[in-house]
């Protein structure tokens, strides 16, 4: 890709060599008894050919649904403990996306400038498909990041609700992913 820093080729990413994640934040009534959350995906690979033509570069990404783990709990009024992280996890997987495969398959690739890209596809989960586009910042390191806001009802999922429906995890949740990719 002309002026970015990315140098032509494929590569395979998963959890040894980059970072996906799952951010979630909390809202209703009973907000102040729960966390923000930072999940990471812990069972997941990715395709990323780059090539001198945005046009013709491609991503695909797929993820085990029942591999996110519990990194953080953040601002709640106590520390999240072991029963609890293995109560998120269990909600997540029954309650939430069901352990459907979650699947990525970028159908654009656009170089916006010299440290932008924006990745256009379709992103399967919880047994529905929808459009994602992916704004991601690239540096003069081949450092590649970007954070892309999804609402969960879009795919069917509705928000996870606990107390009886004081304590609400808000629908739009945020993809994270950060990777570093050789430099041309």
């Amino acid at each position: 890709m002309s002026g970015v820093a990315i140098a032509p080729g494929t590569y395979r990413l998963g959890p040894d060599s980059a970072s996906l994640q799952v951010r979630t934040y909390r809202e209703g009534i009973g907000a102040k008894v729960g966390h923000d959350l930072v999940l990471d995906v812990t069972r997941w690979e990715a395709t990323v050919d780059i090539a001198d033509d945005p046009a013709r570069s491609s991503v695909e990404l797929s993820a085990d649904p029942r591999s996110l783990e519990v990194r953080e709990g953040l601002r709640g009024v106590k520390s999240l403990t072991d029963r609890d992280r293995n109560e998120i996890r269990r909600n997540i997987d029954e309650k939430v996306l069901r352990g459907e495969p979650i699947r990525f398959r970028s159908s654009s690739v656009s170089l916006v400038d010299v440290a932008h890209l924006v990745v256009k596809g379709e992103l399967a989960m919880a047994g529905s498909t929808r459009p994602v586009t992916a704004p991601l910042d690239v540096d003069a390191g081949g450092r590649v990041s970007g954070t892309v806001p999804l609402a969960q009802t879009a795919w069917g999922i509705r928000p996870y609700r606990g107390l009886m429906g004081a304590l609400k995890v808000r629908d739009e949740v945020e993809i994270a992913i950060a990777a570093r990719l050789p430099r041309r």
